[in-house]
């Protein structure tokens, strides 16, 4: 399995919008339907600081994944582009290949 970690902290005030692109039935999920191999996403919140979240997507290998980006990179844009507001920072926390 590969997984794929990205640490986000959303605005105040686009907390609601964030989680509805974000969650297992989002808009992100929809997309990465497109590629083959993609096994599921989950959106988590921290207890102590709401605005904090985690997303982790999982794929059955890099190769799905990397298939995936080439494949559907102008819509994977055009939905970042649309998400950029709603953030104050992103990070890629990293792809992790399961052992």
């Amino acid at each position: 399995m590969f997984i794929v970690v990205w640490e986000y902290h959303v605005k105040a005030d686009h907390l609601v919008e964030f989680e509805s692109i974000y969650k297992p039935d989002g808009e992100w999920v929809g997309l990465f339907n497109k590629g083959a191999g993609f096994l599921g996403t989950e959106l988590l919140c921290d207890e102590k600081h709401s605005q904090h979240y985690l997303t982790i997507d999982r794929w059955v290998s890099s190769k799905a994944y990397d298939e995936f980006r080439a494949r559907w990179q102008n819509e994977y844009d055009t939905l970042d582009a649309k998400c950029d507001g709603l953030t104050k920072k992103e990070t890629l926390l990293g792809k992790w290949e399961s052992v």
